[in-house]
Formats: structure tokens, sequence, C-alpha cells
């Protein structure tokens, strides 16, 4: 778990800076104003917290309608052109030393 978090943290900040900054501000901001009493800045953060999971919705909805399928590469034909080779066998004698 503790080499998980930090890999999940990485990948969503580079993908979504902002809206990943925004959600930060906003929980601390509600967890600073929640444990202080301070209703104002709770509210804040909270609100801040929720423009930026809205946000954050609204671009994957306008991301979904773009399903691509993956071009399939092939290295090796389905056939070879070269005819197989003779199967070996093993001389059961023994050579000469």
């Amino acid at each position: 778990m503790n080499a998980v978090l930090p890999r999940f943290l990485k990948s969503t900040y580079r993908k979504e800076p902002i809206v990943t900054v925004l959600m930060t501000m906003g929980v601390m901001d509600a967890l600073i104003g929640g444990l202080n009493d301070s209703w104002s800045l709770f509210a804040f953060g909270l609100g801040t917290a929720g423009i930026a999971l809205g946000f954050k919705l609204w671009r994957v909805q306008q991301r979904r309608p773009l399903p691509e399928e993956p071009v399939v590469q092939h290295y090796l034909p389905s056939r070879s052109s070269s005819p197989p080779l003779p199967m070996l066998s093993i001389s059961k004698k023994k050579p000469p030393l």
C-alpha cells in the first residue's frame, strides 16, 4: 500500500494538475476549518473541493465519445514462405575418441 499511493498521486497530478491542486486545497481547507470551528473556511473548502470534483466529472464525460480500437501489428506472416526443415535423427553410434 505504501508504494501504490505515491505512484497513484503522481499519475493523478500529471494527468489533471489543476483539478488535483484544487481538490487538495479544498479538502485541506475543509479539514482545517472543521477542526478549528471556522465554519466559513470549512464551507469554502467544501465548495472548492465540490467545484473541482464537478469539473473533473464534466471533463471525463467530455472525453468518452472517442472509443478507438488499437491497430494490430503483425511482425511475422501467418505462414512461412520457406519449406519446413527436415527432422534430425540422432545416431546411436558413439563417435570414436
